[in-house]
């Protein structure tokens, strides 16, 4: 990425040599641009929220910035590009969305997330540390800024304003207000799920801001719920795999309390809520919580059954590079004889992927939108 201050080598993550997808994209080069043309003066304490690859913070790292992410993947692209352009470890202090944020903000930049809600989310966590002469400058492509957008960081922080467009990306530009009054939080939200989908009927969820469909029971997780495998006739190792906020591990967990259930997602904000929800329905059996990288770290033959509804987006992109991460990592994690159990929308094809990696594939249950597919390691 070329920027205002010279070239840097930039990579997603994890790195694949095939991937397309670049680690910026326009609206961090007109954020960067302003930066360097403007006369916005980067002292004190800078924070960047929401960094998609480390591309912001690697640029900035002379001003020793603050990075709050809801992504592991996120804050290990960081990692890995601040050692790729020859920065120390220790000039971008690292946060997560579930961390404290900063006392005091001075300059904050805010690459603006798909989900309203975690930009809500954020803004209301770091407004107590924002002062009147804070420098808040957004950026994101046009087709990820609203009326809404802008109306968040109106009612949250103060007048806002947007820029022209430049190659299909806008800025956002913030005045914080005085010690305007704000409302309060309404994350996480916990709500009761409907009858019909076994083990989890009835019984509370709770969710942080930005877990997919946070607000209800998405249609592909509830077909998932209703065909869950049956529990088994010992204890086992169950992975909810990809999460979310915890429903389909918490039903595994109802079904078995013998089982030992390992939740996975690598949103800090997902992981959070699927300890949240397990926890608010009892604490059913042995859980643990880890994000991560799918099931990078998680030992070879370890599990018994993996339960994965995966994502097929990366922020705006659509992409099966994630679905085929995680299916090659159950495949390894799988003992003989363990099972891979997928939800998914009909038309992703993903039995092929299945056939491919494991040698077989049975759809179990489907509908016309969505099949519930398994496939066991021989």
């Amino acid at each position: 990425m070329t920027t205002p201050w010279g070239e840097l080598a930039l990579a997603r993550f994890p790195e694949d040599p095939r991937e397309r997808l670049r680690a910026w994209d326009a609206a961090d080069e007109y954020l960067l641009r302003h930066l360097a043309e403007r006369p916005v003066p980067l002292s004190g304490t800078v924070v960047v929220v929401g960094d998609r690859w480390g591309a912001l913070v690697t640029a900035l790292a002379q001003h020793r910035p603050a990075q709050i992410t809801d992504s592991y993947l996120a804050q290990e692209a960081t990692r890995a590009n601040l050692r790729r352009n020859g920065v120390g470890p220790d000039t971008v202090r690292l946060l997560t969305t579930q961390d404290p944020p900063p006392d005091r903000v001075d300059v904050l930049l805010v690459r603006v997330p798909k989900s309203l809600a975690l930009l809500e989310d954020q803004l209301l966590r770091l407004a107590p540390a924002v002062r009147e002469d804070t420098v808040v400058v957004g950026t994101g492509m046009v087709k990820e800024i609203h009326t809404s957008t802008l109306e968040l960081f109106e009612r949250i922080l103060g007048p806002t304003r947007t820029s022209l467009a430049e190659k299909k990306a806008r800025l956002v530009f913030c005045t914080p207000g005085p010690a305007r009054e704000r409302p309060a939080s309404p994350w996480p939200y916990r709500y009761t799920l409907p009858d019909g989908i076994g083990p989890v009927s009835g019984r509370p969820v709770v969710n942080h801001a930005g877990v997919f469909c946070a607000d209800r029971l998405d249609i592909g997780t509830r077909f998932f719920l209703q065909h869950l495998p049956p529990a088994g006739g010992g204890p086992r190792r169950v992975v909810d795999l990809a999460c979310g906020n915890g429903v389909v591990g918490t039903a595994a967990a109802l079904a078995d309390p013998e089982a030992e259930v390992l939740f996975v997602d690598e949103s800090f904000q997902a992981v959070a809520s699927a300890e949240a929800t397990w926890r608010a329905n009892g604490g059913p059996g042995r859980a643990a919580f880890r994000v991560g990288d799918g099931l990078a770290g998680v030992p070879d033959g370890s599990a018994d059954l993996v339960l994965n509804n995966p994502p097929f987006h990366s922020h705006q992109a659509t992409t099966d590079a994630t679905a085929w991460r995680m299916f090659t990592g159950a495949r390894r994690a799988l003992r003989r004889g363990g099972e891979l159990w997928v939800v998914g929308n009909r038309h992703l094809g993903y039995h092929v992927k299945l056939r491919r990696l494991f040698g077989n594939s049975e759809t179990v249950a489907g509908n016309p939108k969505f099949v519930v597919l398994r496939a066991v390691k021989r």
